[in-house]
């Protein structure tokens, strides 16, 4: 006899990412899947900002969820459990078989994430979605379904591929980004030099714990800052009171220098070393990643600095293998010289054609 899907199983997993990085999300997906001995096929339709690997056959959440941990995944910036896909909504009334569709699954949830994808034709939804959402939530929690006060429940996701299509998911929170489609909300402090500072924000909030952000990064720490010029990641760091010193022969912005926290020496950011060991050592610059990572690798493995946040510039194609053997290099460098790390590698909202990596001794 054919064998029956456990109740609100897994249908499969979709993954957000930037458009554009379709195919980079799907290789990295499959690979997770045949890692986690998982059957399925991943459809990727380029330009669409999502990827989806369809389970043969379905399974429980639980267990797949055991095996394949979306949290480690580099190019999804929102992932999720597929349980239902919803085809030909009624333009008047998206709610009734929204309402009806998350009833059937018998599942109570901790939030609900209204999500569509992060292009032009997803973002003309935004308008519809801010009236909906509030709709969407009165009803749940009539029906009992909505349970703010239960953080353990799975949080629902309703991602509106398209206006008639939707496709409902649960997640864990340490699944995905706490964000709906993994966009933070973050406001472009005025005093920053550059808009560069929310990236080294969004890396904060997203590659540390709430407890690694609260013991690392405790005014009065130190920390370099490697091509550091204008000063947006030395201005995040020195906003939260540690004492940076900025290496780059270009000049830094007024605004930098004015928080009395940052030093800055004309430099190159290759070759200069500090006379003290620093909590943190952070690096936005512009050069092959395959020079970066030895470097950050070289601090970290003769104790120049505790733990890391930089960028991996990638080139156009390829991403995913380069990503890899950035990997690869790091553990080389460190193996050599018997530390124990934690490396977390993510492709964030603010990155374009690069990856932010948080390195750190275990």
């Amino acid at each position: 006899m054919p064998t029956v899907p456990p109740p609100c199983a897994s249908r499969g997993i979709l993954v957000q990412c930037r458009p554009g990085f379709e195919a980079d999300a799907s290789l990295e997906l499959q690979a997770a899947a045949r890692g986690a001995r998982l059957d399925g096929q991943a459809d990727t339709q380029p330009g669409s900002g999502f990827v989806v690997f369809t389970l043969d056959p379905p399974q429980a959440r639980d267990d797949v969820r055991r095996r394949l941990d979306l949290s480690r995944l580099i190019f999804c910036r929102q992932g999720f459990h597929v349980v239902a896909v919803l085809d030909e909504l009624p333009a008047r009334d998206r709610l009734t078989p929204l309402r009806a569709a998350i009833a059937a699954t018998g599942e109570r949830v901790s939030a609900l994430l209204a999500e569509t994808p992060d292009t032009n034709d997803g973002k003309q939804q935004s308008g519809f979605l801010r009236r909906f959402v509030p709709l969407l939530e009165e009803a749940l929690a009539a029906d009992g379904l909505l349970r703010p006060d239960s953080p353990h429940l799975p949080r629902l996701h309703v991602f509106f591929e398209d206006a008639g299509r939707a496709w409902l998911g649960l997640s864990v929170a340490s699944e995905g980004s706490a964000w709906p489609m993994g966009v933070p909300r973050l406001r472009m402090p005025k005093d920053a030099p550059s808009r560069s500072t929310l990236k080294l924000a969004e890396a904060i909030l997203t590659l540390l714990t709430p407890d690694e952000q609260k013991t690392t990064l405790r005014p009065g720490l130190t920390a370099v800052d490697l091509g550091a010029a204008p000063g947006g990641w030395s201005w995040q760091l020195a906003s939260r009171g540690l004492h940076v010193t900025a290496i780059d022969n270009g000049p830094l912005a007024a605004s930098a220098l004015a928080t009395g926290l940052i030093e800055h020496r004309r430099a190159d950011g290759f070759s200069w070393k500090p006379k003290k060991p620093v909590e943190w050592l952070v690096c936005d610059m512009v050069e092959q990643p395959s020079r970066i990572a030895p470097l950050i690798a070289d601090w970290l493995a003769t104790g120049r600095c505790r733990r890391s946040i930089f960028n991996l510039k990638l080139p156009m194609k390829r991403r995913h293998d380069e990503v890899e053997r950035c990997r690869a290099l790091i553990d080389h460098r460190l193996a050599a010289a018997s530390i124990k790390y934690v490396l977390r590698i993510k492709h964030l909202y603010h990155d374009r054609e690069e990856v932010t990596c948080y390195l750190a001794r275990r």
